[in-house]
């Protein structure tokens, strides 16, 4: 019987998506009977695209295929929840790679109850498959990379055996929760980035926690030697921290401070009064 669904939208990055599918099915075969795939492909008639649906039409164990093409973005990862049949939920990118015996370890947890509808994360494992990072520091007012937050490294997760512990918040490239457990992304998100530290304190505001497993190691594939396949849309950016700033009661000015230097003051004018911010 499934119990958990593992999700990811794909946009032109077949070999990514390839690699990791192949290496869930190849290297965690022990609970391959658990478990179920949901493949959004998000630009299908691409040749990425049309290879992806190849390879997932072999794929033994139960999938769900989705082509979407109205927008793309990491917020079509709360589509996977919608989709799901599941009781448990795990999303990744297309191009990340799990410790072996992890979704085994992940799936006790989560039959034992431990995880008390809280959100499931757990180290980003770098390529030299050594150093980790445990979660995002949000504290500094001044933002790196436009991005909220920083990557940072608490000692209780560096060993996978060790036990778990909560953090502030984490990259999205990996979650997980009970699929009645799911918050959401807001609807009017667009674009990419904005989703890291706002979906933690949505949790938060609910009594929730995020959870770091040390045992849920994952190695992300961040270099694109052949470029982004998909539009970076600053203002985008820009926009989606406001909605988030706003929705979860934080103070925007201090989106504003760390984007005026890159859009415009009609462009800020502008998305405030679409949010009524004075």
């Amino acid at each position: 019987m499934s119990k958990l669904t593992i999700g990811m939208c794909v946009y032109d990055d077949y070999d990514g998506a390839f690699f990791t599918l192949q290496s869930l099915r190849m290297y965690h075969s022990e609970v391959m009977d658990r478990v179920e795939f949901v493949i959004i492909n998000n630009n299908p008639k691409s040749d990425h695209g049309k290879a992806l649906k190849n390879i997932v039409d072999t794929i033994s164990e139960p999938t769900t295929y989705l082509e979407y093409t109205k927008y793309s973005s990491p917020f079509l990862k709360g589509k996977i929840f919608d989709i799901a049949e599941t009781e448990y939920v795990l999303v990744i990118d297309c191009h990340v790679l799990l410790d072996p015996g992890s979704l085994k370890k992940l799936l006790d947890y989560y039959d034992k109850g431990l995880d008390n509808g809280n959100l499931l994360q757990g180290p980003l494992l770098y390529d030299d498959l050594k150093n980790v990072s445990t979660h995002f520091d949000f504290s500094s007012k001044e933002w790196s990379g436009f991005m909220w937050g920083e990557w940072a490294t608490n000692k209780k997760g560096t060993k996978p055996n060790s036990k778990p512990f909560t953090i502030p918040g984490n990259g999205m490239g990996l979650f997980s929760c009970r699929r009645d457990a799911w918050i959401g992304f807001n609807k009017k998100m667009r674009g990419f980035g904005g989703e890291e530290g706002y979906i933690h304190e949505k949790y938060k505001l609910k009594g929730k926690e995020t959870i770091c497993l040390p045992f849920l190691r994952w190695n992300h594939r961040f270099a694109k030697p052949s470029g982004t396949p998909y539009k970076l849309d600053i203002n985008q950016r820009f926009r989606n921290y406001m909605i988030a700033f706003q929705e979860v009661g934080k103070d925007t000015q201090e989106v504003v401070d760390n984007f005026q230097r890159v859009v415009s003051t009609e462009y800020i004018k502008e998305v405030k009064k679409e949010l009524n911010i004075t």
